[in-house]
């Protein structure tokens, strides 16, 4: 449950930081990006840094928690009627994090890059669920740069909406593929017994259900109304 607990926090800061974030974005980009590499720091042992705070950062960012956050936040924006208070507050900084969650994922990329998959490749014996899990994980990587890149204004601007829109629509792929990503790196110790794995697994299928259920919802209706995206 640790995901919704931290998915919770998240929707309270960012509705409580938005004005800040939009008028400032490029310090909260920098602060994602120092975040990710102190704890590449720590990973390496270049910073020690106290226990709890060690735990707490691969909670956030080696688990990709805080990122998978904020991308659930930016993508149910898009659940809400267009002229919702929720998605015209919310709407304007939707871009920024996205790419703040961009720049924390990475932290999450390098750490199992460094730690996890040389651990795995050197056992030489891989399963079905990791095998799943990385081959997913290079997709989604993929599709990461590509939505990242383009969520910057001067990427955008130099961009046609119908480019910009056909290339946005990826991020549906890109957020079902990072749960089918989390659920194969969960199921091996949920199904082996594992409580904590169990309750995440049973977290994040209901917050991504709600989300899919709500976005075809939303999707119909919108068609009927003409909407694009």
């Amino acid at each position: 449950m640790t995901f919704l607990i931290v998915l919770i926090c998240v929707v309270v800061a960012v509705l409580l930081l938005k004005p800040a974030i939009k008028k400032a974005p490029a310090i909260w980009y920098a602060a994602a990006i120092a975040l990710a590499l102190l704890y590449i720091g720590v990973l390496q042992g270049l910073l020690p840094l106290p226990a709890p705070v060690r735990n707490v950062l691969f909670l956030l960012l080696q688990k990709g928690t805080l990122a998978v956050a904020l991308f659930t936040v930016v993508m149910f924006v898009g659940v809400f009627p267009r002229d919702s208070k929720p998605r015209k507050y919310l709407s304007p900084v939707r871009a920024e994090l996205s790419i703040i969650a961009c720049m924390l994922i990475v932290g999450h990329i390098l750490a199992y890059c460094l730690t996890y998959v040389p651990r795995v490749l050197g056992a030489g014996v891989i399963t079905p669920f990791v095998s799943v899990g990385l081959g997913v994980a290079l997709a989604v990587t993929v599709l990461l740069i590509v939505l990242g890149a383009t969520s910057f204004n001067n990427v955008k601007a130099r961009m046609s909406s119908q480019t910009w829109f056909r290339v946005q629509k990826w991020s549906y792929v890109f957020f079902g593929l990072t749960y089918v990503h989390v659920l194969a790196m969960l199921l091996p110790s949920a199904l082996s017994g594992g409580m904590t794995a169990a309750q995440s697994v049973v977290a994040y299928t209901v917050v991504f259900g709600a989300y899919a259920v709500l976005r075809i919802v939303r999707a119909i209706l919108d068609r009927k109304r003409g909407d694009l995206f």
